[in-house]
């Protein structure tokens, strides 16, 4: 009679498990909130500040973030420094190895926005054969090259001329934006400089692997 009752119990509870909806069908997943990221108060990516790159397509300064970047300032009809910082660069990165350069990134504001327009940027990336994929060019507003120019302390000033006297630099940030360094050598490589940008390579390494 027990063994009867149990399986009568048995019974009942299977029909009453079948007859209750199912809520996993029905119930939204829980929504997730997006993370917003968050820089140093040192760090050059606090500048909200929007560019346009050789391709046209427009950018937050910031989202340069998770690579080491060497950043400086030029302008296009400029026939002697902006020439050779360019060239300076692409000597820093000949010292670097592949694996090196796939954490590195390039980029150029101009000073000239007016007549720096992006065809003008696309030109200047063809013609000095820079890779897309690590060398940016690009071209904002005049009040947010003032605040770029000023957070990298590089000086200048139109002349009459429509030229630009101005100090030239490059800027090494680490992955958050922070200047880890800055050298005006031009025409050669600065050892001091190139052993800097090696270090904070290995580092993102180092840490991408924790």
């Amino acid at each position: 009679m027990k063994s009867v009752l149990n399986a009568c119990k048995a019974t009942v509870a299977a029909l009453f498990l079948c007859t209750l909806p199912s809520y996993a069908a029905t119930v939204e997943p829980a929504k997730t909130t997006k993370q917003v990221q968050t820089f140093p108060g040192d760090s050059v990516y606090q500048l909200p500040i929007t560019l346009e790159n050789q391709q046209a397509t427009k950018f937050k300064l910031a989202n340069q973030a998770g690579h080491i970047v060497i950043a400086s300032m030029f302008y296009n009809s400029c026939e002697y420094v902006c020439p050779m910082l360019i060239d300076t660069i692409r000597m820093l990165e000949k010292k670097l190895d592949e694996q090196e350069k796939s954490h590195l990134s390039f980029l150029l504001v101009t000073l000239d926005p007016a007549r720096d327009d992006v065809a003008t940027l696309q030109s200047i990336a063809k013609a000095r054969e820079l890779d897309k994929q690590h060398w940016v060019l690009a071209r904002t507003n005049e009040k947010s090259v003032r605040q770029l120019a000023a957070v990298f302390n590089i000086q200048y000033r139109q002349m009459e001329s429509g030229e630009f006297n101005h100090t030239s630099a490059l800027i090494l940030l680490d992955k958050n934006g922070r200047i880890l360094a800055r050298s005006g050598t031009l025409g050669t490589v600065d050892d001091e400089f190139l052993q800097k940008i090696k270090s904070s390579l290995k580092t993102l390494d180092a840490d991408s692997k924790h």
